[in-house]
């Protein structure tokens, strides 16, 4: 179990590192996806079977669908050219490591508590019994803000290309 968390975190952290670092948005998408399916994995590991479902379909598929539309509009003729690199690199590399440096010392800072408690054995029922009976109505006005927030920013996106 320990050996197959090494081979998740390794490639979730791999996958990150490659979408940040890649110069064709392309392919830094596609690196997201292996990323979030990756945290989806991790999920799997502490029997958090819901948390796994919704980072597979939410962030693998919906995120990934705004990220092609993205690619859709703001693509600059040669795919080479739409993720390009900013000047303020080093600024950020400082900041980057400013924060890697303040989580390390959180981590090993905060007194973790473990629990001897079992993982409940079905998560994903009572959860869809809450979201699709008692809450039914502001999960479909929630999905439903969501389709035309997209639909909004297709026609902007069109709209800024048409008078560009």
């Amino acid at each position: 179990m320990t050996i197959m968390f090494w081979v998740i975190a390794i490639i979730t952290l791999g996958s990150a590192l490659m979408m940040v670092m890649n110069r064709n948005i392309f392919h830094s998408a596609l690196f997201m996806i292996v990323t979030f399916i990756g945290v989806a994995a991790t999920y799997l590991m502490l029997q958090a079977d819901f948390m796994a479902a919704v980072q597979v379909l939410v962030y693998g598929g919906a995120i990934a669908i705004f990220v092609v539309f993205g690619i859709m509009l703001t693509q600059r003729g040669d795919m080479k050219q739409s993720n390009l690199f900013s000047k303020h690199a080093p600024l950020a590399a400082i900041v980057a490591l400013a924060l890697i440096v303040i989580n390390g010392v959180m981590v090993l800072k905060t007194n973790w508590a473990v629990s001897n408690a079992a993982p409940p054995t079905e998560t994903v029922g009572p959860i869809a019994e809450l979201m699709l009976q008692k809450y039914v109505i502001p999960f479909e006005v929630a999905a439903i803000l969501l389709l035309v927030a997209l639909i909004g920013a297709v026609i902007i996106a069109k709209e800024v290309k048409k008078t560009s």
